[in-house]
Order: C-alpha cells, then sequence, then structure tokens
C-alpha cells in the first residue's frame, strides 16, 4: 500500500445515522429512553422489538416525521434539524399505514418518490417520467401502472413502494415490516433483492421485521448492540463488490 493508498479515508465506516441518547414519549407512556447506536454506511441493520418497543416510532424519527423529546439524532454527519438531503433516503412504512382507498395509479405512487427534490405542483418532466417507467420495470411491475394501488395484492403493493423509495438511487433505504402481510415466496424473492443491494451497492439499510428468522438467517444470530427493548443486528458489507453500473435501477433491471 502506497502513501496516497494508506492515507485515503475508509468510505464504508462513513456514519450515515447516529442516535445519541434518543428519547421519546406519547404523552406519560415513554416509549423508549436513552437509545444509542451508531450504523455506518454499506451496514445492514435488522432492528427487532417486541411490539410497543419502539421500532416504528424511531424509524419515524430517523425520516423526520416525528421529533426526538430527548438526545440527539444525525443524518450523514449532520443533526436533523438542519438536515436537507432527503433525497438521499428512501424510506418503505408499514402497509397498514396506507389507505387503500387512496385514489391514485401504481405509476402516480412511484413518481411521488420524487417530489422531494422538486414542488408538488411543477409538472412532471419526460425525465421523471422515464425515470418512473425504469423504476416499475426494475421491480416488474410495468404492467400495474396504471392500476389503482388499493386494487393490488400486498406483495405487488410492496414493490410498489420499493421502487417508490429507489426512484432516487438513495445512500440509506429504511424499511417498515416490508415483509408483513405477504406470501412465503414473495418475502424470499423480496429479502433476495435487498440482498443484492447490500451486497453489490453502495447503500445502507435499516429494516424492522418480526420475521427474526429471516433477518438472523443473514445479519446473525447475536446483536451488536441492544438498547431496553430494542436490538440492532448488524451485517457490514465492505468488499465493495459493486454492479459496473452505479445507477442502481438500470443495475438491478440488468441483473433481474
Amino acid at each position: 500500500m502506497n502513501t496516497a493508498e494508506a492515507a485515503a479515508p475508509v468510505l464504508c465506516h462513513r456514519e450515515i445515522i447516529a442516535l445519541d441518547r434518543v428519547g421519546f414519549s406519547f404523552g406519560s407512556q415513554q416509549v423508549m429512553n436513552n437509545v444509542s447506536f451508531t450504523a455506518h454506511e454499506r451496514d445492514f441493520i435488522g432492528l427487532i422489538g417486541s411490539n410497543g418497543a419502539g421500532k416504528t416510532t424511531l424509524l419515524r424519527m430517523i425520516v423526520g416525521l416525528l421529533k426526538p423529546q430527548q438526545g440527539e439524532i444525525r443524518l450523514f454527519g449532520t443533526p436533523i434539524e438542519r438536515f436537507k438531503d432527503w433525497h438521499l433516503i428512501g424510506y418503505v412504512p408499514q402497509r397498514n399505514q396506507f389507505n387503500p382507498l387512496f385514489p391514485a395509479t401504481v405509476r402516480e405512487v412511484v413518481l411521488s418518490g420524487m417530489y422531494g427534490r422538486r414542488k408538488l405542483l411543477k409538472r412532471v418532466s419526460k425525465e421523471d417520467a422515464a425515470r418512473a417507467d425504469d423504476a416499475l420495470r426494475t421491480l416488474h411491475i410495468e404492467n400495474l401502472a396504471d392500476k389503482r394501488i388499493g386494487a393490488l395484492s400486498g406483495g405487488q403493493q410492496q414493490r410498489v413502494f420499493l421502487a417508490r423509495a429507489l426512484i432516487n438511487n438513495p445512500k440509506l433505504l429504511i424499511l417498515d415490516e416490508p415483509m408483513s402481510g405477504i406470501d412465503t415466496e414473495t418475502q424470499q424473492n423480496f429479502f433476495h433483492l435487498l440482498r443484492h443491494m447490500h451486497q453489490h451497492h453502495n447503500i445502507t439499510f435499516l429494516m424492522v421485521s418480526h420475521d427474526m428468522e429471516m433477518v438472523r438467517s443473514y445479519l446473525g444470530e447475536q446483536p451488536k448492540e441492544s438498547c431496553g427493548k430494542l436490538t440492532f443486528h448488524v451485517r457490514h458489507s465492505h468488499d465493495l463488490e459493486d454492479c459496473a453500473e452505479t445507477d442502481l435501477l438500470h443495475t438491478l433491471r440488468k441483473e433481474g
């Protein structure tokens, strides 16, 4: 190793999420207290905890939907109250947070993933439309583009939400029970896609799951850290097994 190589930073150790003594309560009910954890670039974190342990609450704080009442959250090294680069984060919420009667097509839902970098009322550009079509092809749901999102099966909806989350090539992907309510084969295919992205792309994952067997099969039996009722299982991909193309959608479609 030459001097320049020795001086180069180890990018895969860059801080992506930092939780510093985070606490939150709903009224008099304390959901979590003194939660500290750091996620680094190319980590895959499985967040496990019992019902009421605060898993979804923690994710909602990380994506800016709730404010921590104690402690600090940093994203990509920036305190969350000053963080502006939300396009770096993809978020797949729980399906039960979605109104099945919401009057939107699959294409419209996927396109909404780009609203973080442009005004809601701005006309959709040809580039944006092409990007959405690319995301639909990547997740093999292009034939569903004009269907209402509420008319789809659970597995199809999850692919739509993942396409929405991936449309901006995020550096951090947050998933809240992404395999809940879908059949076993669809779960396996979905998790295989996540593993591929983790092993071949510069992306960090934070996933909540009740499927402890599936999480532990990839991330290991022993958690890296525990904070109260929450445990963090972590697998780091540092070998940089990158695909030839950096665009996540093109590469996944090519290899899918």
